[in-house]
């Protein structure tokens, strides 16, 4: 399997070592909540040497009842939009953050393929990171095969919350200008 992110390129370095690095020089945790992704999330950031200073751990919700009983996501909110969906997404984040113990959560959720699944595309994935900065989520809009779809996930959610911990960083070294960019 190439690993290569949403627009088909290696990233340099990897982007799981560049967070683990970064959360141990802050002395931050991470969580994870993954669906379309099964676990290679989990095993990206635990295949760097000294994660277990900073990863709590994480949850593996396939099943769309689990994101609620498992991560937290409100089961109303999963009857009326579904599994893929941008404040599923923020809700996985937040329900891994905070039933972890952690400081930060990072979600997965979307359509690997190879069918559609309840009227979504294959290839609609929604990463999303929860921290001590706020929260954010982002769409993709991944093609390619399965195994890629969901390799360029784990890449693209790294790299949010790579960014994330860049603005937590520039807030306290910066307050007066937490909002510039």
């Amino acid at each position: 399997m190439e690993d290569t992110d949403a627009r088909h390129q290696r990233p340099a370095g990897s982007p799981a070592a560049s967070v683990v690095h970064r959360l141990h020089d802050c002395g931050e945790t991470l969580a994870t909540v993954e669906s379309l992704t099964g676990g290679l999330l989990a095993a990206a950031i635990v295949e760097i040497a000294g994660v277990s200073s900073i990863y709590r751990g994480g949850l593996v919700v396939y099943a769309t009842e689990l994101k609620a009983t498992l991560a937290g996501v409100p089961e109303d909110l999963l009857a009326s939009r579904g599994p893929v969906d941008p404040d599923v997404a923020l809700a996985l984040a937040e329900g891994g953050r905070q039933r972890c113990g952690a400081d930060w959560g990072l979600a997965t959720t979307g359509v690997a393929g190879p069918e559609p699944q309840d009227g979504k595309p294959v290839g609609l994935v929604y990463v999303a990171v929860a921290g001590p900065a706020g929260s954010e989520v982002r769409r993709l809009d991944l093609d390619g095969g399965r195994d890629h779809i969901r390799t360029a996930a784990v890449i693209e959610a790294l790299r949010l919350l790579a960014e994330r911990i860049q603005v937590a960083r520039d807030a306290e070294t910066d307050p007066a200008g937490a909002g510039r960019r």
